[in-house]
């Protein structure tokens, strides 16, 4: 029993050797009953072991943790553009016409640049390339849908050839088992609080 005690402190990171004997005996913790037997009950969070990093090189490496930061720079955006798109769907839904869905619409896009577009301009050429994918993980959708759905056929047809002059593609998909494994490993990372 003392062992299973230390165990438990171990893991909430105390110290057993702060407790007297008597002091062990009046704390209480969670219990499960198994065949009877009625044991202490921690509950820890799921743990994602992931494999090392197979970099063959020293240029693989550096390209991986490149890869690594740029994720750890655009996937909060990510994350964010998918609550606010359910948030703007939302509101959408609740008016009645056209007209004042377009203020709305002109109203929200307003708010966004001021509070992101600067941070969004300082993004690189391939941040901004996973910041698209991540997009699409997070909403479903390719941004190329999202403006067509929220701005309209034309406007998104404008913005797809403005984002082609300069390399982009607002079509772009997420492929999390093919080509973009590397990234989805480090979202899961980012999402276990490994990195």
């Amino acid at each position: 029993m003392r062992k299973l005690l230390v165990l438990i402190f171990l893991v909430y990171g105390l110290s057993p050797g702060l407790f007297s004997q008597d002091t062990l005996k009046h704390i209480v913790v969670p219990g499960k009953i198994i065949n009877g037997d009625t044991l202490p009950f921690v509950d820890m969070k799921n743990v994602v072991v992931f494999p090392e990093m197979d970099a063959r090189s020293t240029k693989e490496l550096m390209r991986y943790e490149r890869l690594v930061y740029n994720v750890i720079r655009v996937y909060p955006y990510a994350k964010l553009a998918a609550v606010k798109l359910t948030e703007y769907k939302k509101k959408l839904e609740s008016i009645p016409n056209d007209k004042d869905r377009k203020k709305f619409m002109k109203q929200a896009e307003k708010e966004l640049e001021a509070q992101f577009g600067e941070q969004i301009k300082d993004l690189s050429f391939n941040q901004g390339k996973i910041l698209i994918k991540l997009i699409y993980r997070q909403t479903g959708n390719s941004t190329f849908d999202i403006v067509r759905e929220l701005r309209g056929s034309f406007n998104a047809f404008v913005w797809q050839t403005v984002a082609r002059i300069f390399g982009y593609d607002l079509k772009t998909e997420y492929d999390p088992v093919g080509d973009d494994k590397a990234i989805e490993r480090v979202v899961q990372m980012i999402d276990s609080g490994t990195i």
